[in-house]
């Protein structure tokens, strides 16, 4: 009876990997078979070798930073090494990227370790996404304030043709704060705001600085990762002009709510909107924004496949 049991747990644990590939194969291949999928293969057939391996190497880049921010958070409590990184952030990435919000990420990323060691996990998981956001927030800000108020032809035409878009930034930070003072006081399976703010403060200084550091060097790649391929395509805008649109682009995306796959869909239609009140053409604009999701999801889903197909149960720290 232990022998069946043991190969029926076996067997529902290789299907579930098997389902989780295959699902996140599915909702990859269904992406591109949108029609601005064939649009992005005739652009880049105009793009220089050194071109190329430039932009997958920010990409390469920016996911080995990803790795070395998440073993710098699991390292305050359990050395590990940049292999073991690598597969829990690729693995969890492919396990998550049909979850809302990366919710599955947070679940994971708790099966690489023991069952008392989740909250932990959690928590810092929590962390690294949480400064990433603060750093989207804080470069998003600034192009926000030069985009649309220093501007009075866009704030005007933000007004006028897309009052809910211009609006949306206000009425997600007025719940935000609603929100936070209402959970003040309560608590959700152990945890609570006061007991986050307990927990980061407690957590170590070297820790935080890394933390933040291999945040901001993450967005300053991918930021510019998608400046570059403008510059492939041929749209000709000032280097300021760019970057705070594009800060502004990614604070817009990343306040709304999706999930992974959905982002090339979400990023492309506020580009569209942002870049073409600069007058590029909304097809390079959607060409760079599928390039960006295939060099910085594809990609790193593609190589995760293959950690969630190893994943043993057995092995947790």
């Amino acid at each position: 009876m232990i022998s069946i049991a043991h190969k029926a747990k076996h067997f529902l644990l290789v299907l579930t990997k098997f389902l989780l590939v295959g699902f996140a194969f599915y909702y990859l291949y269904s992406q591109f078979q949108d029609k601005n999928a064939v649009n992005f293969k005739w652009i880049t057939a105009k793009i220089s070798f050194f071109s190329f391996v430039g932009i997958v190497l920010l990409s390469l880049l920016n996911w080995f930073f990803e790795i070395l921010k998440w073993k710098n958070l699991v390292s305050s409590f359990h050395k590990i090494s940049f292999n073991q990184a690598a597969e829990q952030s690729l693995g969890s990435l492919t396990a998550s990227i049909f979850t809302p919000n990366r919710v599955g990420e947070y679940i994971a990323k708790c099966l690489y370790y023991s069952k008392e060691k989740s909250k932990r996990i959690v928590f810092l998981n929590f962390l690294g996404n949480f400064t990433q956001m603060m750093v989207t927030v804080l470069f998003g800000l600034v192009g926000l304030l030069f985009y649309f108020v220093l501007s009075p032809f866009n704030l005007n035409f933000l007004i006028q043709e897309s009052g809910f878009l211009f609006w949306l930034p206000v009425l997600l930070v007025l719940v935000f704060l609603i929100l936070l003072f209402y959970f003040k006081r309560l608590n959700f399976y152990g945890f609570s705001i006061e007991k986050l703010k307990i927990k980061m403060q407690l957590f170590p200084a070297r820790k935080h600085f890394a933390n933040v550091q291999y945040s901001f060097i993450r967005y300053l790649l991918f930021s510019h990762q998608f400046y570059f391929l403008l510059l492939i395509f041929q749209v000709e805008i000032p280097y300021p002009d760019a970057m705070l649109t594009i800060f502004t682009m990614y604070f817009l995306a990343s306040i709304i709510p999706s999930i992974h796959l959905m982002d090339v869909v979400i990023k492309g239609s506020v580009a569209v909107f942002l870049f073409g009140n600069l007058g590029v053409n909304e097809w390079i604009i959607l060409s760079v924004t599928l390039a960006m999701w295939f060099l910085n999801l594809v990609i790193p889903v593609v190589i995760g496949s293959f950690y969630v197909l190893k994943y043993n149960p057995n092995r947790k720290a």
